[in-house]
Parts: structure tokens; C-alpha cells; sequence
């Protein structure tokens, strides 16, 4: 089958500059799917993306579908006809249903059974007949949370749409995208080449728009050519350029040919946190900062040009003019929010709701610093200090600072917690409590950021489901979900060895809910499945996790030790047949009913009952040390030598035998064999992964 070069273009207005390259990779991935699925597979594909564009150049696409066969097979010809030859109301209804007649079908042989069949042919249609329903369905398929609409048209789009370019090979392919008639025109820089740029072949779309358009249409070419000029920006200087590889999305988004030049603001404004300052030339400037070789912020900043000027020193005045005011705003700020303490708002937070039925900040404030009075000792932080953190815990929020920017609470309670003259630990803490944000982020460093940030999050875990409101489906509006599992990795990664079902009773004592017990318990399950999450991401298999989760251990830290203890018991070359032993144990013993009775040594009679009885009674002994230490991984080790006893036992002894008394006592002696390995975890459920 012939296959050309598939271009295909949408001119718009200027496109959001943090969805631009979301939007570019879902048209790509949009389109390819649907020519795929017609069975016009692309070899191969770039996409591009610009402040005024989306694209995509598919190669080896096909000029049309193959031509198929399609056959049907209908009734038996013994059930066709009658005894007269006559056809049957079957042989009928299936001519009719295939729209020929009798006499247009034929006969093949299946499963030797002779049957009456019928095969139509059917032409593959061109890609010109396809491709209008393609685009179309993948244009309304893109991820637009709003769409709008421009002038008397009826279509929706992300942004209005100006140009549309349909080409394969030489050839424009004429449809009407978003009431737009393609053509082989594209357009050039909006400063540098206004004008219609004529594609004659496909595959020079990029190179023609570099050279004669003065734009660079490929994202992450241009991407990384920002890269590199806002590096040299800061090489030129003596400074390294701090990149935000978020910023660089969004600058690439908003230039389609990049120019770096490099402004300076006034050094006065350093004395307002270095956060402040890059937050603000970040978000309202679109700027990357400066440090020098100390990481020091300098009053320096390089910004990023969608023109190349003949005066750059024009284009450097004008975004110093503007930058000056909004760092002035980030001073007045500062300065005006240092004029009263944190302590002094926290009264102010009584009007403020956290939740219509969970009470005000101020509510919350006092809950967290009861929680961690309670938990304290067990981080080994000062209870005064985790006390006066949590009751300053919310103060930050109605500052100023904050208040512009909502990403520096925490951050700016540390600053005016030092100003105040606040314990360092304290005002630590009030930086930390947040962490881990999101995944991957660090954790609290100190004992006391620790105990707040367990603290903050284990009152909204609890507050929440105390009112019915557990997350659903994908839906998580107090995120609750990075809440449970940010506990738990402080837990487990500071080594913080707290019983989860006590932390939640001291948390669900600040809640007026009458069943307490199972509150607990739904979060804690809660919690326990995160984990799960949690593991699965760092590859741990999903029959380790539940072989520790049937036990449901309720520290932590305690489950972390058992999960790495069979992680690595899986790995020795006795722990298939132990896990399938255990598994047949366990199914033996579900299948009784009432408690099992005692052993009785003078009832193990065949040398594999004592045998193993024998090396029962020794690993008891051997594992109790390391229970008691939690040394898990060496209680799986020293039991793995059960092996031998346990499949003698099982091939010379038959534990199901008539004689009661007998059989109850090998049931007793696989209790004792399934209880030693229940002390660490439930290796039953390895089974089927051994």
C-alpha cells in the first residue's frame, strides 16, 4: 500500500501557555490512535506546538484501507432445506439478513459440519474520506477544561481558530475544521512574518517554518533552546541561572522564537525572603532568578523575548519597569505583616471556617497542639515547642504574603515566627508542617516539624471521615489520600515507631462522633490501603503486601520491617514450599469447626508427627529473641529450615485420619507450624506468586 507524509494544523489565537503542551501530546496521541484504528498506521510522528498553533506530521500514512473480506456463516444445509428441497425459514432469514438472495450464497465445511456462508468484499476507503471524522472527533476529544466560541460561529475551541492545513504528501486534502477551510497556508511570527507561508510538501513543514516563518514549531527543540539562553544569560554574569522546569514549560508556551536578555532590579528588595521574590518574578513575570556561586539570590533576573529587537536595552527597561512594582507589592507586604506578631492573629482565626461542620482554623489550631502534646515524647520533641507551633500553625494564612501567594504559607510563618523571636524549633516547624507535599517530597527534619505535620494531617484524616466525607472514586478534595500517605512515610523514613490506631483514638477524641471505634478503624484501613499504593510504587510485589496486611499490623514501622523481611524471604529457594505448606495448613484449618484442641505429645505416634514436632519446639526458642526485636527478616530466615519436616510430614502422614483424637492433634502441631510464621506475616499468600 502507497503511504505518503500526513500534515496536519490548527492556527489559533494565542493558546494557554500551561496547557500547550498537554494539549500538543493529546492531538498527537488523539490522531495516531484513530489512523491506527483504520488501519492507516502512521510509521512514525512529531508533533508541534506554539503559542498559535497545534500540529502533527505523520509519515508513512496510507493513501486508503486494504480491502477486506468479511464472511458469515449461517445455518446447517441439512437444516437449509426440507425433504422437497424447499429452503427453511432459517436458510431465508439468513439470506435476508445479509441483503442477497438465496441462490447469491455458498457452502463451507466447519468443524465438519457443512454450513451455508456468504463473503462480501469490501473496498478500503481513502483517507481523504476518513480523515474530516478523525481530526474533528480528536479535536473534540482534547483536554479543555472551557471552551469558547468567536463571532457568529457555532464551534468551541480551546481559542479561536484562524487556519487550518490538511497535506499529505503534495496533495491538501479539503475539509472544514472548526468552520475553517483547510488549505496548504500556514502563517509566520506574528511580529517578524505575519504573512501565509505556502507548504507544498509535508515534510518540510518545520524547516520552512524556522526559515521563513521565524518560529521554531517544535516544543522541546525550542524548549531547550531557552534552556540554553537563559543559562548563558547567567554564564555571561558570573551567576547560574535557577531553572523551574515548570517555568520552562510555561515561557516555551508563550514564545515561538526565544530571546534571553538579562534585567537587574534593586538590591533593597533582597531584604524580603529569597521565596518571595522568585515566586513573584515567576508568577507574574514569567522570569528565571540568579544566584551566585553560593546560591545567594542577586538582584538579577533573565527574561525571555518573543521578538528579536533592534534596541534589546528597550525590551530590558520595560520588563525592569514592570517587575519594580510587583516586588515593591512583595515588600509592603513583608514589611506591613511584620508590624504585628503570628500570636496576635491567631484570635482572627475564629472566622475563619476550615469545614461548615468541623469548626473554625482556630478549632483546628487547637486540636493539632493537643495531638501533639500526646505524641511528642515518642519523636522525642519538646511538648512545649510542639504546643506553641501548633497554635501558630494557621497564623501565616492571614498575612499579607500570603494571602498574595498561597504556595508560601508555612514558609512565611518560619520568617515572621524568627521576626517574632520564637524558638528556632518552632519556627522550623511552621515550615515543615505541610511536608511531603506531594510525592517525592522531603520530609520534616526536625522532631518538632515532624510531630506537627503527623499531627495536622492525622486531624484532617480523621475530621473528615468523622463527617461521612471519605474520598471517592477519583474525587479527593481535602487530599486526604497524600494526607494518609505522608504520615505514614514520616513514620516509616524518620524510623518513628507510633501505634496508628492509638494516634488515631487521640485524634478522634477532639470530634464529637459517638462510635469512635469504628472511626478509627475506617481510617485506619484507609491508611493501610495507601500503603499499598505506596509499596506497589517502589515494585514491591502485591502478594508480599498481603501477606503483612492480613495481620494488619498497627505500627508502622513495625509493618515496613515485615514487608522488607518477606521481600527478602521470598528470595530463598525454601520459601515456595513453605508458602504452598502454609497455604494448604491454612486451608485445612478454616475447614474446622470450633477451637482446635491442645497437643498431646504421647499422641505423636509416626516419626514425622515427631520429627516435626521436634522442630517445632526448637524454632520456638531459636525465633522468640528476634520477635521480641522485631528482627523479622532473621525469624523468616531461621524458619525456613522447617522445610524438610514440613514435607516429610506431609508425605508419611495423612492429618485427616479416622481416629479423632489423632487427627486433632496434627491439627494442633500445623496450628503451632502456622502460628510461628504468623508472628512476622501470612506467607499463605505467596503461593500463587512462588
Amino acid at each position: 500500500m502507497a503511504t505518503r507524509d500526513l500534515l496536519l494544523e490548527i492556527g489559533t489565537e494565542e493558546l494557554p501557555p500551561k496547557a500547550l503542551k498537554g494539549l500538543s501530546e493529546a492531538f498527537e496521541s488523539l490522531l495516531c490512535e484513530a489512523l491506527t484504528a483504520e488501519q492507516l498506521s502512521p510509521s512514525d510522528s512529531r508533533r508541534f506546538a506554539t503559542p498559535r498553533r497545534l500540529a502533527v506530521l505523520f509519515s508513512g500514512v496510507g493513501e486508503r484501507q486494504a480491502d477486506k473480506e468479511t464472511q458469515r456463516l449461517g445455518p446447517a444445509v441439512a437444516a437449509a432445506y426440507d425433504d422437497d428441497g424447499k429452503p427453511s425459514k432459517a436458510a431465508l432469514g439468513f439470506a435476508r439478513s445479509c441483503g442477497v438472495d438465496l441462490d447469491e450464497l455458498s457452502t463451507q465445511t466447519k468443524g465438519g459440519v457443512e454450513k451455508l456462508s456468504y463473503t462480501r468484499s469490501e473496498t478500503g476507503k481513502s483517507l481523504q474520506q476518513l480523515l474530516p471524522k478523525i481530526v474533528h472527533d480528536a479535536l473534540q476529544r482534547l483536554p479543555i477544561p472551557k471552551r469558547m466560541r468567536w463571532g457568529s460561529s457555532r464551534s468551541e475551541f480551546v481559542r479561536p481558530v484562524h487556519w487550518a492545513i490538511a497535506l499529505f504528501g503534495t496533495e491538501t486534502l479539503k475539509m472544514t475544521l472548526l468552520d475553517v477551510e483547510s488549505s496548504h497556508l500556514t502563517y509566520g511570527h506574528r511580529f517578524h512574518h505575519n504573512q501565509s507561508i505556502p507548504i507544498h510538501e509535508a515534510g518540510d513543514y518545520e524547516q520552512i517554518l524556522e526559515d521563513k516563518g521565524g518560529v521554531i514549531p517544535h516544543f522541546h527543540k525550542r524548549r531547550e533552546m531557552i534552556r540554553e539562553l537563559v543559562t548563558a544569560e547567567g554564564t555571561k554574569i558570573g551567576a547560574t541561572t535557577v531553572i523551574d522546569e515548570q517555568l520552562l514549560d510555561e515561557v516555551t508556551g508563550l514564545v515561538e522564537y526565544p530571546v534571553a536578555l538579562t534585567g537587574v532590579f534593586d538590591d533593597h528588595f533582597l531584604d524580603v525572603p529569597a521565596e518571595a521574590i522568585v515566586l513573584t518574578m515567576k508568577s507574574h513575570q514569567k522570569c528565571f532568578c540568579l544566584e551566585d556561586d553560593k546560591g545567594t539570590l542577586l538582584p538579577k533576573f533573565v527574561t525571555v523575548s518573543n521578538l528579536v529587537s533592534k534596541d534589546p536595552s528597550q525590551v530590558v527597561a520595560g520588563n525592569e519597569r514592570v517587575i519594580r512594582p510587583r516586588l515593591a507589592d512583595a515588600r509592603f507586604f513583608f514589611e506591613t505583616d511584620k508590624t504585628q506578631t503570628l500570636y496576635s492573629r491567631r484570635e482572627r482565626l475564629k472566622d475563619i471556617v476550615f469545614q461548615e461542620r468541623l469548626g473554625s482554623l482556630f478549632d483546628k489550631s487547637q486540636r493539632i497542639a493537643r495531638i501533639s502534646c500526646a505524641i511528642s515524647p515518642a519523636l522525642q520533641a519538646d511538648p512545649s515547642h510542639s504546643e506553641r507551633a501548633a497554635s501558630l500553625s494557621k497564623c501565616d494564612l492571614l498575612t499579607h504574603m500570603v494571602g498574595e501567594f498561597a504556595e508560601l504559607q508555612g514558609l512565611m510563618g518560619y520568617y515572621y515566627a524568627l521576626h517574632d523571636s520564637e524558638p528556632n524549633e518552632v519556627a522550623v516547624a511552621l515550615q515543615e508542617q505541610y511536608k511531603p507535599r506531594y510525592s517525592g517530597d522531603s520530609l520534616p527534619e526536625t522532631a518538632t516539624g515532624a510531630t506537627l505535620a503527623i499531627a495536622d494531617k492525622i486531624d484532617t484524616l480523621v475530621g473528615i471521615f468523622s463527617i461521612g466525607q471519605a474520598p471517592t472514586g477519583s474525587k479527593d478534595p481535602f487530599a486526604l489520600r497524600r494526607a494518609a500517605i505522608g504520615v505514614l512515610r514520616i513514620l516509616v523514613e524518620r524510623s518513628i515507631d507510633l501505634d496508628l490506631l492509638t494516634l488515631l483514638a487521640t485524634a478522634s477524641a477532639g470530634f464529637d462522633t459517638q462510635d469512635k471505634e469504628k472511626l478509627n478503624q475506617q481510617v485506619f484501613e484507609f491508611m493501610l490501603d495507601r500503603f499499598k499504593a505506596w509499596y506497589g510504587e517502589q515494585g514491591v510485589p502485591n502478594e508480599v503486601f498481603q501477606a503483612v496486611f492480613a495481620l494488619k499490623p498497627s505500627r508502622p514501622l513495625d509493618f515496613h520491617h515485615r514487608v522488607l523481611a518477606v521481600e527478602q524471604f521470598v528470595k530463598l529457594p525454601e520459601a515456595a514450599a513453605l508458602a504452598a505448606a502454609n497455604k494448604r495448613v491454612s486451608n485445612l484449618l478454616s475447614k474446622q469447626q470450633g477451637a482446635i484442641p491442645d497437643l498431646v505429645e504421647d499422641r505423636l505416634q509416626e516419626q514425622g508427627d515427631l520429627d516435626l514436632h521436634k522442630a517445632l519446639r526448637n524454632k520456638m526458642g531459636e525465633v522468640a529473641p528476634f520477635v521480641g526485636e522485631g528482627d523479622y527478616q532473621s525469624v523468616l530466615l531461621a524458619l525456613a529450615s522447617l522445610k524438610d519436616p514440613v514435607d516429610r510430614f506431609f508425605d508419611e502422614v495423612m492429618v485427616m485420619c479416622d481416629d479423632r483424637q489423632i487427627r486433632d492433634n496434627r491439627l494442633a502441631l500445623l496450628q503451632q507450624l502456622r502460628d510461628l510464621f504468623l508472628q512476622v506475616a501470612d506467607i499463605s499468600y505467596l503461593h500463587q506468586s512462588s
